[in-house]
């Protein structure tokens, strides 16, 4: 991610909330469907979907390989994923235990 050479007026970690913020302010499938289509390039969706595609996969002990062939996504993505779910901040394990996806979510 490219940092900005120039001190932004507000810092990185109260924009970070105030996004955060406004992610949880939408209501509906369809507000966060626009807000992510507004605010993300279609590129960026796609990267997104593909990786939380992966997650249900993994939670259910699926290899990368049967995974790969599954959903077409990249073994690479798959392990970034499965990197994330066991030692990242708890956040792919948070959604996928509220969207009652595979494993002991």
């Amino acid at each position: 991610m490219k940092r900005r050479s120039l001190d932004p007026e507000t810092p990185s970690d109260s924009a970070e909330t105030s996004l955060c913020e406004a992610l949880l302010g939408l209501s509906s499938v369809e507000e966060m469907r626009a807000f992510l289509h507004d605010l993300c390039t279609p590129a960026e969706i796609e990267v997104m979907v593909d990786r939380w595609r992966v997650v249900p996969h993994l939670l259910e002990g699926r290899s990368y390989r049967e995974i790969h062939e599954r959903t077409a996504v990249s073994i690479t993505t798959i392990g970034r994923v499965a990197r994330y779910l066991n030692q990242g901040n708890g956040g792919y394990m948070a959604a996928a235990a509220r969207r009652n996806l595979g494993g002991d979510a």
